[in-house]
Parts: C-alpha cells; structure tokens; sequence
C-alpha cells in the first residue's frame, strides 16, 4: 500500500467486514472495529512497525492485510475467496517483516470467529479461548514460522 490509499483500502475492508462479520457484533463491537479501521487510523498507524499489503486483480483491489508491531496481523480482508490470496498475503507480510526482523519466528492474530477456520487452514493454532473485548469477539491464534 501506499501512502494516501488508506482511504480505498478502508473501504475494501469495511465491505467486506459488512458482509461476512458484522453480522456477528452487536453496535459496540461494530463501532469499536470501525475505530480502528479507518483511513485517518491507519494512517496514524504508518510507520516502520506496520506492513500493509494489497493484492490487486486488474485495476480491481481485492485483498489487504496489516501487520503491527512487526509481528501481529491486525486487518486481513479478501473480497474474493477460493483462490489463495490471503495465503499470499500473509507469505508476502511475513516476507517483509522478516527482511525488518529476521529473528521473526511468530505471527499472531486475535481471528474473528467467522475467520478462524481460513487461519487454521494456513497453519495458525489457537493459542486461547474465544474472547471478547469492547463488543469483539476472537479468537487468539498464532503461526510459529
């Protein structure tokens, strides 16, 4: 991603969000997750602790992920499913961060329930139990590299 395309990348990730979690969060949760995600935060987030990756198909985007503070994935949304872009995301960020810290030997993710399943699938292990904070419900995962 670069500089100034928070505002696209937000809003793949609100699109998405909208349609496969939201479902699952009542106001406070939605209003909570929105705090986060948003141009302005993610912008306020730049800086040489996050990675964020997009995938593009044609001039369409279609997947993003974010990682911060080196090592935890903290937005990870693909519009179209089945075809292995957010196994390609997360290979590419971990690539990154791995150039910034190649001690790097973890990823994390605090997965929301509707997501578990596609971390599992890429060889993430529940490290808790589901929690839930601010009206957020997830599930703590983790990728040992």
């Amino acid at each position: 991603m670069q500089a100034g395309e928070e505002a696209k990348v937000c809003a793949l990730v609100e699109e998405v969000f909208n349609e496969f979690v939201a479902s699952g969060y009542g106001v406070e949760g939605i209003n909570e997750f929105f705090k986060f995600a948003n141009p302005l935060a993610m912008a306020e987030r730049a800086g040489p602790a996050q990675v964020v990756v997009v995938a593009e198909q044609g001039s369409d985007l279609v997947g993003m992920i974010e990682i911060r503070n080196g090592a935890h994935i903290a937005l990870l949304f693909v519009r179209t499913r089945g075809q292995g872009i957010a196994k390609e995301l997360v290979r590419r960020a971990v690539a990154k961060c791995r150039v910034r810290q190649p001690e790097l030997n973890r990823i994390t993710v605090n997965s929301s329930p509707f997501a578990a399943p596609v971390y599992a699938h890429m060889g993430f292990q529940q490290t808790d139990t589901i929690q839930e904070k601010n009206g957020i419900t997830f599930v703590p995962m983790a990728l040992d590299l």
